[in-house]
């Protein structure tokens, strides 16, 4: 039945592509996506993909813009190569949140990946949670943008469900607090902070009660940690009596695995949308939940032409 599917995968996740190839029983596209002595990214395609539907799996993490260039680089041997039709699924697309200008003569990179994408030949884009909705408009071909929503509330449901309220760290998190709320049947609270800088943030403030209750701070991702941690001491402050943290991409990058280790959060729940780096895997305040089962079903549907609107929840 999926005679007609190539899935090949670049050096980002190769576990999270396994996986998936397991779950759709087909076995990982055959490529050598290495480096020449000078750097340069080397991609060499061992098996034919004339007229296959094929789907690159991909994440622009660290180093992001190493695993870009795979993604460049092999989209584009695929193309020389006849294929029928080539997916880009990029579980975390980095860039995202230089979305728009924040000041005089500052890029809007989001779109510039879009736009090398695109020229390297995707027909098609498929991605988890992205930091900003409107980057799907950057793209000139279809975008699927999924949500780790059910992946995430199965777990809430059978570890977080009394006495629960889920806070999002910002203003701009508010709708996704909602909407895991409301099938939580939980309350919400919003953190009002001011940036300060590029990965910095004070919390100013708390909108809602959390005294006496189980909080799960909600949110797209962990970066360096630096507004987690802050607003889970904030939170403390104001009477929660645990905090914990849930994100779909564990960028974890800098002090962020020290920050959690000496912070007041109980857990971090995570997705595998990127691998977890070696100090990250020693921590055991991280849990990890996988997409795999998710992006295999998005695949198959994008496959046989069949919707996939009823993964958008």
């Amino acid at each position: 039945m999926l005679e007609r599917i190539k899935v090949f995968t670049g050096n980002s996740n190769p576990d999270l592509a396994l996986k998936i190839c397991d779950k759709l029983g087909i076995a990982l596209g055959k490529a050598n996506v290495t480096t020449f002595s000078d750097g340069e990214t080397r991609v060499e395609i061992n098996e034919n993909v004339r007229g296959m539907d094929i789907f690159i799996i991909q994440s622009t993490c660290t180093p992001v813009n190493i695993t870009l260039m795979e993604l460049l680089i092999m989209i584009d041997a695929l193309k020389r190569a006849s294929a029928g039709r080539i997916t880009a699924v990029i579980p975390y697309y980095g860039y995202a949140r230089q979305d728009r200008k924040v000041a005089p003569r500052a890029p809007i990179s989001a779109k510039l990946v879009a736009d090398l994408i695109t020229t390297a030949g995707a027909n098609r884009v498929l991605s988890l949670d992205l930091h900003a909705g409107q980057i799907q408009g950057f793209f000139n071909i279809p975008v699927d943008n999924l949500f780790a929503t059910p992946v995430l509330l199965a777990y809430l449901k059978e570890h977080y469900q009394n006495n629960l309220v889920i806070v999002s760290p910002d203003a701009g998190g508010v709708e996704r607090v909602r909407a895991f709320a409301s099938r939580l049947g939980a309350s919400i609270a919003i953190i009002d902070k001011r940036r300060e800088g590029p990965n910095e943030a004070q919390v100013m403030n708390i909108v809602g009660s959390v005294e006496g209750k189980n909080v799960v701070i909600l949110d797209d991702m962990i970066d360096t940690a630096g507004t987690v941690v802050q607003a889970a001491n904030a939170l403390r402050s104001k009477g929660a009596t645990e905090v914990s943290v849930c994100c779909t991409h564990p960028v974890l990058s800098g002090p962020a695995v020290d920050r959690i280790e000496t912070s007041e959060i109980k857990e971090v729940i995570v997705t595998d949308t990127i691998p977890l780096h070696a100090r990250a895997q020693q921590c055991d305040r991280i849990s990890v939940l996988s997409v795999a089962g998710l992006l295999n079903e998005a695949v198959r549907r994008i496959y046989y032409n069949d919707s996939v609107s009823s993964l958008f929840i």
